[in-house]
């Protein structure tokens, strides 16, 4: 089997990750889904950026969530990659389901990042029923906190627990939540836990996160992983291609 291609933050070596850009080039390059960060802004609007603190991809200090959607629409995120993304905003949901609505074969893994209330989640779930997306987007959450209360808010979504350590307390988690997917750092698949099967053998499926280089694709693909999440889907998607015609 050959596993789906998750596009980390879009295709976010061409592109300046979780923009509207890097998203188009992953829908272009073949992509099966593009892979983003939502965050709730001080006033409860969810905003697509990965880091908690600013100062990287955007010029500030502080937290991004201390921040009212007013000042995140001032932020700028493009310029760090290349002067050509100069001027490039951070997204909204409503952007990214906008992308989806244009490439009718792309999914959304949608992670939920930091503290949520229930108001603004369940305000930003019931967006993707309203876009008539809901069976092309996948919640994802590090908090089982996230996801429950995911579940409890838009029961239709199909939901996924990040994982960067192994234990039964992993397996629990994703009974619990009532996750259909299971979703472990890569280097974990080289601990000899055995860690896809365990997986599988609960009747969940996996995505690998974020394998970049052809070695973990190959550690990934032969330990049956049903997905990877990579910054590089381009490349996978022709590495991918070769390993079918070898």
């Amino acid at each position: 089997m050959t596993p789906l291609v998750v596009a980390h933050r879009g295709n976010s070596s061409v592109a300046p990750e979780n923009t509207v850009a890097a998203l188009v080039s992953a829908a272009r390059a073949g992509a099966h889904l593009v892979e983003i960060d939502l965050q709730m802004t001080v006033d409860g609007v969810g905003v697509v950026f990965h880091d908690h603190p600013l100062g990287r991809t955007a010029a500030g200090s502080g937290l991004l969530r201390d921040l009212d959607l007013d000042g995140v629409a001032r932020l700028e995120v493009g310029s760090w990659f290349d002067p050509v993304h100069s001027g490039t905003r951070v997204p909204l949901l409503a952007d990214v389901l906008g992308v989806l609505a244009r490439y009718d074969d792309l999914g959304l893994l949608l992670e939920v990042s930091g503290p949520w209330t229930a108001h603004a989640l369940g305000h930003e779930l019931a967006s993707i029923a309203d876009a008539g997306l809901a069976g092309r987007v996948i919640v994802q959450s590090f908090s089982a906190e996230s996801l429950s209360l995911a579940r409890d808010l838009a029961p239709e979504l199909p939901r996924g627990y990040l994982t960067a350590t192994w234990s039964d307390d992993v397996l629990e988690t994703c009974t619990d939540t009532g996750s259909r997917w299971c979703n472990p750092r890569a280097d974990l698949l080289e601990g000899g836990f055995g860690v896809v099967d365990a997986i599988h053998d609960l009747g969940l499926r996996t995505m690998v996160w974020t394998p970049n280089e052809p070695d973990g694709w190959a550690a990934a693909l032969e330990a049956g992983a049903d997905a990877i999440i990579t910054d590089r889907p381009d490349r996978l998607l022709g590495w991918l291609a070769g390993t079918r015609q070898a």
